[in-house]
């Protein structure tokens, strides 16, 4: 067991230092906003197993999490920090990705605090990366509700989603759903990354991953 205050200190500590990453490619690649942005939404996933290693209490880790999503409301209004809302959509992801969180801390934690790493990871990283790759690498392309899509983008995201998965189950393998479990989530997750309009998928996502990995893991992890 880490000492009680290591948690918030580790945690505060990523977290400042994703900002002033994301400062620092706003500044230096201008013409890249996307960039930072996706910095810090894949940045932010690993404080989830900070907070699980370290053991943070519930009481700790919801009202924090509700504080941040907060944060990202008022800054997706006043643009307080640009280099994580400077994008050119409509979207409110990064609000969702922190509504996702704080419920998943709502009702998973610290319980099932490896159903909920998962789903924030797969959102983190699946997602994040499938946004990095996805605009940049020339592969076909179709439209989801106004949004485009890509093969690039859709590979990456089935790729990594599979990938985080299984190394999440490898932490804790008795409680995990079985591998064919695993990719069967992973799918479910890749479909339903297709539909982001405003950024729904930050909520939609990573809410599937955790109830279906509840439901899917071994009887004697419920």
């Amino acid at each position: 067991m880490t000492a009680s205050w290591l948690g918030p200190v580790l945690v505060a500590g990523w977290l400042s230092l994703l900002a002033v990453l994301a400062r620092i490619v706003q500044s230096r690649w201008p013409d890249q906003p996307e960039w930072s942005r996706k910095l810090v939404h894949i940045g932010s996933g690993p404080v989830v197993l900070i907070a699980w290693w370290c053991g943070i209490d519930r009481l700790v880790a919801l009202p924090v999490s509700a504080l941040v999503t907060l944060v990202a409301a008022l800054n997706h209004r006043l643009r307080l920090l640009p280099g994580i809302e400077d994008i050119n959509r409509h979207s409110y992801g990064t609000i969702a990705y922190g509504a996702s969180i704080t419920l998943l801390f709502a009702l998973l934690w610290p319980g099932r605090a490896q159903a909920m790493a998962a789903a924030v990871l797969v959102m983190a990283i699946g997602d994040g990366l499938a946004g990095l790759v996805g605009p940049v690498v020339s592969s076909p392309r179709w439209r989801v509700f106004g949004q485009t899509r890509s093969l690039a983008g859709t590979a990456t995201m089935g790729l990594s989603t599979a990938a985080v998965l299984l190394a999440v189950a490898a932490l804790e393998p008795a409680t995990a759903p079985p591998v064919l479990a695993l990719l069967a989530i992973a799918a479910v997750a890749t479909t339903l990354e297709q539909w982001a309009n405003a950024g729904v998928d930050n909520l939609t996502v990573p809410l599937a991953v955790a109830g279906l990995w509840l439901w899917l893991a071994p009887a004697t992890a419920t």
